[in-house]
């Protein structure tokens, strides 16, 4: 009976839905040059605002209505959009060149092709928000206000670096801007904690937290989810889902790449990342829900990175060269503006091109200053300048051994720690 009962054939019966009809899913467009605007009412005036039609795949929503399809802008900003993303090119590309010249050293991760991200948010926001984001930051410190004489200068380690040298490629900050993070995923709940401190002092502002596809696993991530949305607080959660972490394929990593949403009980929206368009529209809509009390949102910004995840990794053993190469061609997030400025007429050709002379002359200029800087001095002293806030120093920090002591009280720190500490308070 026993060696009958194992030998019977044991089917196991699932009830399968069946599908009656094909499904349709639309999903979101990398088409940086899908936006519409009627070229007749472009109005004359530089500063005079008009209407574009943003592309039906530039969103989809995960238990939220969608953002506006129309955004209104004007031909200034257009043009100045246009500047930024080729200023954040060019000074990647230097960045590039003196890593290769191994002028910078250490770690550097370049963004070269996910301009539209850093530049449509910073075009939605205004200097009282807050922004966070991973080590993928130098057009994000850009747009927030550093130059590119600051960040280069920090990538070769200068005294005169936006972090005075001692950050490098993944610790940038300036006002507004909290980084810059070098551990995956540890900047989301930092996120969290300073939309915290926005809704605790009653700031009307929202923050925008940023992380990879490769840190979206991380527990802490969902740590900040969860207090965020049981807080009610001010935040743009945002993906920056460039296909590949490090160098894993998201589908590879991810039991779920539709990142917007992961948040689960959080609201999500899901945003064609090289239309710099469609981010701005985007992100002024999360802005206008933060403020009007209803939370947190988890954006994913569908992108590309052209090149490695750092300078260490040449990009192509993982995907093929014609795949970075059907994407710069088709979907670069500058030469879909341009096309857009093109055939709306909001610009000429000649003017298209003084606009990149100028972004790249600035650039440049700014690039040979960094590298004329000289080295730091070599003295241990420059240690322990920015341990503590000036005046709340401690009596000493201890060494290893008392003799290695160091007692701030019989050092004077010199003129040149004050002149950053005047820097400091002016940021």
């Amino acid at each position: 009976m026993i060696a009958r009962t194992l030998r019977a054939p044991c089917a196991l019966r699932l009830s399968v839905p069946r599908v009656t009809g094909p499904l349709s899913r639309r999903a979101v467009t990398t088409d940086a040059a899908s936006s519409h605007a009627d070229k007749e009412q472009v109005p004359s005036e530089d500063d005079k605002p008009f209407e574009v039609r943003l592309s039906d795949e530039s969103f989809e929503t995960y238990e939220l209505d969608p953002p506006p399809y129309t955004l209104n802008t004007t031909k200034k900003e257009l043009k100045r959009m246009y500047y930024d993303m080729v200023a954040i090119r060019r000074m990647e590309m230097a960045a590039d060149r003196l890593y290769k010249e191994k002028k910078i050293r250490g770690f550097c991760h370049l963004s070269t092709g996910q301009e539209a991200v850093a530049a449509g948010i910073e075009h939605a926001l205004t200097k009282e928000d807050s922004v966070i984001t991973a080590y993928r930051c130098h057009g994000f410190a850009l747009m927030r206000g550093g130059t590119v004489k600051s960040i280069i200068g920090e990538l070769l380690g200068r005294r005169e670096g936006i972090a005075y040298g001692k950050g490098g490629s993944m610790h940038m900050f300036s006002k507004g801007f909290y980084g810059g993070n070098g551990i995956v995923g540890a900047q989301v709940p930092v996120g969290a904690g300073v939309a915290f401190a926005n809704q605790y002092t009653n700031k009307e502002a929202t923050t925008v937290c940023l992380y990879g596809d490769g840190a979206s696993n991380q527990g802490q991530v969902f740590e900040a989810f969860n207090m965020a949305k049981l807080w009610n607080l001010p935040i743009l959660f945002g993906c920056e889902n460039n296909k590949y972490g490090m160098g894993t394929a998201a589908n590879r990593a991810a039991a779920l790449t539709e990142y917007y949403k992961r948040g689960q009980y959080i609201p999500g929206l899901k945003v064609n990342g090289m239309d710099i368009l469609a981010v701005k529209a985007a992100v002024e809509y999360g802005k206008s829900f933060n403020l009007a009390g209803h939370g947190p949102l988890v954006l994913e910004y569908v992108t590309y990175r052209y090149g490695g995840h750092s300078m260490s990794d040449p990009g192509t053993t993982y995907r093929t060269r014609e795949e970075i190469q059907r994407m710069r061609s088709t979907n670069d997030p500058i030469a879909g503006l341009k096309q857009k400025l093109l055939d709306w007429e909001v610009t000429s050709e000649e003017e298209l091109k003084s606009i990149d002379k100028d972004a790249r002359a600035y650039v440049d200029a700014e690039v040979k200053e960094a590298e004329a800087m000289r080295e730091p001095d070599p003295t241990w002293k420059n240690l322990y300048e920015d341990i503590y806030v000036r005046g709340s120093e401690p009596e000493f920090l201890r060494g290893r051994i008392p003799e290695e002591n160091f007692y701030y009280g019989d050092v004077d720190l010199g003129s040149e720690g004050k002149r950053f500490e005047e820097e400091r308070k002016m940021m």
